[in-house]
């Protein structure tokens, strides 16, 4: 299968080296020319590796061997067989994506993404080392140290926005062993990390970085498409329990609220329906930083707004790096894609046409909440359904409550959970009561105890690791940083 940049399409590679590149060497995001055909009913008869093989599979062909991958990804790392269970509440579906090894939604994906990248090295017969490189706003970064921790002929480099992230993700990150990783916080926000990022891989020659490191660049962050494809999965998974539970009929159509800031989860959402699953409307959660909410509303796209530090800090974003992908896909032109993001890189903003913005909120809608009503969501979703949410869950629980009472609409809703509360248990207690006078960890400890829900064992033994990655630069010193490594 074909893949080509988002802003041009005349120049293609196949799905193995879309994966190991990672971002067009335009800047842009790399897309298929076509979509590949899906047998829906199939897949939603199947369990959750064959759903993975069958999906991925056929997105990704040029990779082989994709049944021993997707065992490869996942036995034995999640919490459960079937990865992403799903919560019936009474209210709402929860899709919980936090039963992997670190706890986040990024787990399904950067489990995934090492199998893809090691296998389409062998496939290419690629000999240099490849240097995956990473902004991270709190989750990714864990996510991708666990999955390419001490993976050989790789090394890792993540970036963090230095006081942008909850103390248990920092220390996720910082407590990462493995003799290929390094981790370092950047002074600055994500969006400051992310540019950063972006701007390695634009000054680096065919894809490597030069100056006597000759390491080849890819990233795990969702713009590499080998991040993107295996997300799609638990929509279908999702779908096909409420099918399983007699929820639904074949057919029906399923409504998804997505909290997110880069807007590649719920562009995965986009594309399960794109291959044929009955989605009904996709709902975009934002918190105070609600860049997203406003561009689906308006068509206009503005970044030119401070970048809030919030409760939900996986979503204190102002740069949504996988809506060029939508972009794109909705408008077939390429060169109006490359306009757009020159527009966004030079003014700061853009506007779309207007047969765009009709074609987006024909497919989506949005609606924002800030840390206040996120918290009151917390406490709420608690006490009434006896389920304990996340801020970033919280977000996506009010926005879907929202959508309900202003538009009416009925169907099932499903919300997706990205990651556990004990990655946030000082704003989660603080929800539910006073948690004053105490450290994160601390606080961890008495959610546990205030909720009867247990801490993940990947997170309970964070305190007594020790800190292996403590650097904290300016975002002008990041090339000199990798190209250290």
């Amino acid at each position: 299968m074909l893949y080509h940049s988002t802003r041009n399409h005349l120049k293609t590679v196949d799905s193995a080296q879309a994966v190991l590149s990672g971002l067009a060497p335009d800047g842009g995001l790399y897309v298929p020319e076509k979509l590949p055909a899906i047998d829906v009913a199939a897949c939603l008869q199947e369990d959750t590796m064959q759903m993975a093989t069958r999906i991925i599979g056929a997105l990704l062909p040029d990779i082989p061997n994709m049944e021993k991958l997707v065992k490869q990804a996942y036995i034995g790392k999640f919490q459960t067989e079937e990865l992403t269970p799903t919560v019936d509440t009474g209210k709402f579906t929860v899709l919980e994506l936090f039963r992997g090894p670190t706890s986040a939604f990024k787990d399904v994906a950067l489990c995934m993404l090492p199998q893809l990248l090691t296998a389409a090295k062998r496939e290419k017969g690629m000999e240099e080392d490849i240097l995956i490189l990473t902004a991270t706003s709190g989750d990714t970064g864990k996510a991708a140290l666990a999955g390419f921790a001490d993976v050989e002929g790789v090394k890792i480099c993540v970036f963090y926005p230095e006081g942008g992230v909850s103390a248990v993700q920092r220390a996720q990150m910082v407590t990462q062993e493995g003799n290929n990783v390094a981790v370092c916080a950047v002074k600055g926000n994500f969006d400051d990390a992310q540019t950063g990022v972006k701007n390695i891989f634009a000054s680096a020659e065919n894809g490597r970085l030069t100056g006597g490191n000759r390491l080849r660049l890819s990233t795990a962050n969702s713009i590499n498409i080998g991040r993107l494809a295996p997300q799609i999965t638990y929509y279908f998974k999702a779908y096909a329990d409420l099918l399983r539970r007699g929820q639904i009929q074949m057919g029906d159509k399923v409504n998804f609220c997505v909290p997110t800031g880069n807007f590649g989860d719920i562009l995965a959402g986009w594309l399960a329906k794109k291959l044929g699953l009955p989605v009904g409307t996709l709902v975009c959660a934002s918190n105070a930083n609600n860049v997203l909410t406003d561009f689906i509303r308006t068509g206009t796209y503005d970044r030119r707004r401070p970048l809030h530090k919030t409760d939900s800090p996986s979503m204190d974003i102002l740069v949504s790096s996988n809506l060029e992908r939508l972009l794109y896909f909705l408008s077939g032109d390429t060169a109006l894609v490359a306009d757009l993001m020159n527009k966004l890189n030079k003014d700061g903003f853009y506007t779309v046409p207007d047969s765009l913005k009709t074609a987006i909120s024909e497919e989506f809608w949005a609606g924002y909440c800030d840390d206040e009503t996120a918290a009151k969501t917390i406490e709420n979703v608690f006490k009434n359904q006896k389920y304990l949410c996340d801020t970033h869950t919280a977000t996506g629980w009010a926005v879907a409550e929202d959508y309900v009472n202003q538009t009416g609409d009925k169907r099932p809703m499903v919300v997706l959970s990205t990651a556990s509360a004990y990655k946030f248990p000082a704003a989660v207690l603080s929800a539910l009561e006073s948690a004053e006078g105490m450290d994160e960890f601390a606080q961890m400890e008495r959610l546990e105890e205030v909720s009867g829900f247990a801490i993940p064992a990947n997170l309970s033994g964070l305190r007594q690791k020790k800190e292996l990655h403590t650097g904290v630069i300016e975002k002008s010193a990041m090339l000199d940083f990798v190209m250290g490594l």
